[in-house]
C-alpha cells in the first residue's frame, strides 16, 4: 500500500507586527478582513467565522498546538508555512521563530517563499510598493545561509532522501532562476554539509514549467489559481445586494476549473499534486475580489480521494500532496472548522486520506 505525505499550507498573518500597524492600522491581521466582510449576494456566505480554534493568535504556542493537532487528526502529516524575505529582512516570521526555539509542537513543517513583492493590493493600489523583493547573488547565498543555519537544521524539517524540502511561489520573478538554485545548493552543500537540496517551484498563476528548465526537483500544483480559470455563465451570475441591477462579475466556477484538474495527465516531469477546499477573497478585496461557485465538502472530498488514489509518488520519500489552505481565512480558503461547515472540510479530509497515510507517525 502506498504511503502518502498530505501537508497544508499555512498563513502566518495571524498575529500583529510593526509593518502591518503602520500599513493598514494599529492591531491588524488576517482577521481584520474577515470580521468586516459582507455578503455581494443572496446565498452569499460572508461573514466566515471561525469556531473551534476562535480569532486565534498564532504568536501562543497553544494555539500553534492546538491547530497541529486538529491538522494531524484528520490525516495531514506537516505544514507549508509562507515564508517573507526580503534581503535580510523577515515579515511574519513570529510563528517559526517560536516553533524552532521551543521545538514544539512536534508537527513536520516546511517553508514557501513567497517571494512577491508586496503592495497595498487590497486598496487596488498595486504599484504602491510597501516592501519591494531585490534579488542579487548575495542575496541567494545570505538567504540559503540563513535557511540553512536556522532552519533545515530541524528534525521536523520535512526532507526528501536526507535533502531539505524548499518551495519557491514565483519563480518567473528571479532574474536567472537556475543561477540562484545552483547557488543555493553550492551554499547548502559547501558550507553546511547537507546532502542537497529539493526544490520545488509552485505553478502559481497557473504557469507550468518543467522543473529541470530552472535547474529544481518537482513543480507544486497550485490549486487555488486552477479554479479561477473559468467565469461562470452569464445566466448563473448573482445579482449584486448593493441595489446594483448588473450581476457580481467576478464569480468562478469551481467545478469547471477542479474537474479540469483532476483529468490532468500530464507526467512529464515531476509534479506533486494540490487541492484547495474553496475560494473567496472578496473579505479582502470586497466586490473587486473573486469568489468561487460550486465548492462543497462533499466535492473537495471527491477531488482529494481521486489525487490520493491516482497520484504515483516518484520514490519512497518523494509522496507529497499539498492542500491549499490550513487557514486561508480572508481567501475562504481554509480546512478550520467555522460556523457554516464546522468540521465537514476537515472530515472529508479525513474520509479522502485515510488509506494512504501513515496514522502512527
Amino acid at each position: 500500500m502506498k504511503r502518502l505525505r498530505p501537508l497544508a499550507f499555512v498563513l502566518p498573518q495571524f498575529h500583529p507586527i510593526p509593518e502591518n500597524d503602520k500599513w493598514w492600522g494599529t492591531g491588524f491581521t488576517e482577521w481584520t478582513n474577515v470580521g468586516k466582510a459582507k455578503p455581494l449576494f443572496e446565498g452569499h456566505y460572508q461573514p466566515k467565522l471561525p469556531t473551534e480554534l476562535g480569532y486565534y493568535d498564532l504568536r501562543l504556542p497553544e494555539t500553534r498546538a492546538q491547530q497541529a493537532a486538529l491538522a494531524k487528526s484528520h490525516g495531514i502529516h506537516g505544514f507549508c508555512y509562507y515564508h517573507y524575505w526580503f534581503n535580510g529582512k523577515r515579515l511574519l516570521n513570529r510563528p517559526i521563530d517560536d516553533i524552532l526555539a521551543l521545538k514544539e509542537p512536534d508537527m513536520p513543517f516546511m517553508l514557501c517563499w513567497a517571494n512577491e513583492n508586496w503592495t497595498r493590493r487590497w486598496d487596488g493600489l498595486d504599484q504602491e510598493v510597501l516592501m519591494e523583493q531585490k534579488y542579487s547573488e548575495q542575496d541567494d547565498i545570505d538567504h540559503m545561509r540563513w535557511l540553512c543555519a536556522n532552519v533545515f537544521s530541524d528534525k521536523r524539517y520535512i526532507t526528501i532522501d536526507e535533502q531539505p524540502v524548499f518551495m519557491i511561489y514565483r519563480q518567473d520573478l528571479f532574474p536567472d532562476m537556475k543561477k540562484t538554485a545552483a547557488v543555493w545548493r553550492k551554499v547548502a552543500v559547501e558550507e553546511f554539509g547537507f546532502k542537497g537540496l529539493y526544490l520545488c517551484t509552485a505553478e502559481s498563476f497557473n504557469k507550468r514549467i518543467d522543473p529541470e528548465q530552472i535547474g529544481f526537483d518537482a513543480a507544486v500544483e497550485f490549486a487555488p489559481h486552477a479554479i479561477l480559470k473559468y467565469a461562470v455563465e452569464q445566466t448563473q451570475k448573482r445579482k449584486s445586494l448593493f441595489g446594483k441591477k448588473k450581476p457580481v462579475l467576478n464569480l468562478r466556477d469551481f467545478k469547471k476549473g477542479a474537474t479540469e484538474c483532476m483529468q490532468r495527465q500530464e507526467r512529464d516531469f515531476k509534479l506533486f499534486r494540490c487541492v484547495t477546499p474553496a475560494w473567496d477573497n472578496s473579505a479582502r478585496k470586497g466586490d473587486r475580489g473573486h469568489i468561487a461557485i460550486g465548492s462543497s465538502p462533499q466535492f473537495y472530498e471527491q477531488w482529494l480521494t481521486e489525487v490520493a488514489e491516482k497520484f504515483e509518488p516518484f520514490s519512497e520519500e518523494e509522496n507529497l500532496i499539498f492542500i491549499n489552505a490550513m487557514n486561508e481565512w480572508a481567501e475562504g480558503n481554509y480546512l478550520e472548522p467555522c460556523q457554516v461547515y464546522g468540521r465537514a472540510y476537515l472530515e472529508a479530509t479525513k474520509n479522502a486520506l485515510t488509506p494512504f497515510v501513515n496514522w502512527n507517525q
